[in-house]
């Protein structure tokens, strides 16, 4: 959630600002105005297939500036990360009936393709959880699951599951604890959500295997 490493990550431009830092900050700029719901619905929609900077720093602002409507807030950013993820999914199909299959059939590696298909559905869910739920970009898979043909209400249920919790327990607890959880939400949560995912899904595979 923080923004520290992807300013390392990507070349200055010519004012001498990385391109990724100039993007945060016009992004977080957006909470001052009078369109700030607006403006995190469409960051939360856009962020889910295409836009590289996450809700959260419009999410945190806002609900510290009206704690009352920290669940509203939070609702109206799972409703368009949500949708955003449905748009994702569609390019992920789109592209892949135009561009991808035809690559993999020219160079032969379509049987390969539908080896991983295969098994991308059989727990296509836990992806769609995992990224939805921790820093992992959930544009990821859900240009992935469209991609690999993952049922799309199993996809919107799990996406569903996963974004709310990854935003309700954000306005939570800056409902409960306000501006000095905040550090906290923007440098560790992200790893504490990591690690729950970790050990939630190698419980359910050492349940079932073992």
């Amino acid at each position: 959630m923080t923004h520290g490493s992807a300013t390392g990550m990507y070349g200055e431009t010519r004012a001498g600002k990385p391109v990724i830092r100039r993007l945060y900050d016009w992004t977080l700029s957006l909470a001052a105005t009078r369109y700030a719901l607006w403006a995190l619905a469409c960051v939360a929609f856009v962020e889910s297939s295409v836009f590289p900077i996450p809700p959260d720093i419009l999410l945190i602002p806002l609900i510290i500036a009206a704690p009352n409507r920290a669940f509203l807030i939070a609702g109206i950013c799972t409703v368009a990360s949500v949708l955003g993820g449905g748009l994702g999914y569609y390019i992920g199909a789109e592209l892949f009936d135009s561009v991808a299959q035809p690559v993999l059939e020219f160079y032969d590696k379509m049987a390969d393709f539908e080896v991983f298909k295969e098994r991308f559905n059989a727990q296509g869910h836990w992806a769609v959880l995992f990224a939805g739920v921790t820093p992992f970009p959930y544009k990821v898979i859900t240009i992935t699951s469209g991609a690999t043909d993952l049922p799309f209400w199993n996809f919107m249920f799990w996406s569903v599951i996963a974004r709310g919790l990854r935003f309700f327990v954000v306005a939570a607890l800056l409902w409960k604890f306000g501006a000095p959880i905040r550090e906290f939400i923007e440098r560790r949560l992200g790893l504490m959500f990591t690690v729950f995912m970790v050990l939630l899904i190698g419980a359910f595979f050492l349940v079932r295997y073992l």
